[in-house]
């Protein structure tokens, strides 16, 4: 019984935080009433600091995977930290979260709007992006670049979870390169959930029958 209690209590804390990002089963944790995607004030926990081991989770609830850590063959990670995650912290006030293939396009425009990535700044160990570079952007860029119809296409499995502050999951997975596999994740999590479910059933009735 009480094995089957650790067992329980363990599955629930992996099971809330992955489920609330599944659909079906809870809401992207996404702020504002319209379809447009606005860029609001945030709290700061749940977030990683320098030289933390863990990089926080993703917009699934698992763990956050490596964005890039070789940008353009130039030896440089991406990210706020430059580790090549996408993790976001108290110093980082743009919040560097989703991770996305540059485009052409998409850096054009990024340019018009005031955001140059195309030219290199040394002093900030950035290398300039090219298309096909994979980069850590900022959440409020890539609602911007999604509003204007130029939102590159992202990795769900290494877009941090503090970007569904800004951006609704529904529309990220719209975006996403490793969808086949992100939704296999989502999957394996709804599976748990049932058998997470099934369990505490169980529970629920071996206990009423010892009550009997």
């Amino acid at each position: 019984q009480h094995s089957i209690n650790i067992l329980v209590v363990s599955v629930i804390i992996m099971i809330t935080r992955a489920a609330a990002w599944s659909p079906g089963f809870g809401h992207a944790r996404h702020r504002g009433p319209t379809a447009r995607l606005m860029a609001e004030q945030e709290d700061e926990g749940d977030v990683a600091e320098v030289g933390s081991k863990h990089s926080g989770y993703n917009v699934l609830g698992t763990d956050l995977s490596c964005c890039c850590s070789n940008v353009g063959g130039s030896g440089i990670g991406t990210g706020f930290y430059r580790n090549g995650f996408c993790a976001t912290g108290e110093q980082d006030m743009g919040r560097h979260t989703v991770c996305i293939s540059a485009t052409d396009e998409f850096l054009t425009f990024s340019k018009s709007v005031g955001n140059d990535l195309s030219t290199p700044m040394p002093e900030y160990n950035f290398p300039g992006l090219n298309e096909g570079d994979i980069w850590c952007l900022c959440a409020q860029r890539w609602a911007q670049a999604y509003n204007a119809g130029k939102a590159p296409k992202l990795f769900l499995q290494s877009t941090h979870e503090k970007t569904l502050d800004y951006i609704p999951l529904e529309v990220l997975r719209k975006f996403a390169i490793d969808a086949d596999e992100a939704n296999a994740v989502m999957n394996k999590l709804n599976l748990q959930r049932n058998e997470l479910n099934d369990l505490i059933s169980k529970e629920a009735s071996d206990d009423g029958d010892s009550f009997q």
